[in-house]
């Protein structure tokens, strides 16, 4: 089984993302594992999907987020902004690329250089604002 997409954060702002990437999982092979504080609420949603897999985390858990990190292909975090510095402190540690949902800040802006020179991607909100990102999705 090829390395799994890593998902830190399954509010509700991340259901659709999961959604999609379960859809495709099958396809690619590519396992989804979600990691976020309380995991209960996700086995409705997941429905024992034989791609997902749920890891409950205290996100300043290092040790087992380093672990999480060095096993994945790619990292998302839907976390709240203040805390992908800590995931993206590991990832470019790992060497893997890493997609948020946040406009970039200064933390994760200073890895640039290291991030280009290790080749990795990360991507950081690019659109306007989320809320009106939102609004806009559902009335298409």
């Amino acid at each position: 089984m090829k390395q799994p997409i890593l998902l830190f954060g399954a509010g509700k702002s991340a259901g659709v993302l999961i959604d999609y990437l379960l859809n495709h999982a099958s396809e690619d092979g590519r396992p989804l594992w979600i990691a976020d504080a309380r995991t209960e609420h996700l086995s409705q949603r997941l429905n024992n999907h034989s791609y997902a897999k749920t890891v409950e985390l205290d996100i300043r858990d290092a040790e087992t987020r380093s672990q999480l990190i060095a096993a994945s292909a790619i990292v998302i975090s839907m976390m709240p902004p203040a805390l992908h510095a800590l995931i993206a402190t590991d990832c470019l540690h790992h060497g893997k690329s890493l997609l948020t949902a946040s406009y970039l800040d200064d933390t994760i802006k200073s890895m640039q250089a290291e991030v280009e020179q290790k080749g990795l991607l990360f991507l950081c909100e690019m659109g306007l604002d989320p809320g009106i990102d939102h609004m806009s999705a559902l009335q298409l």
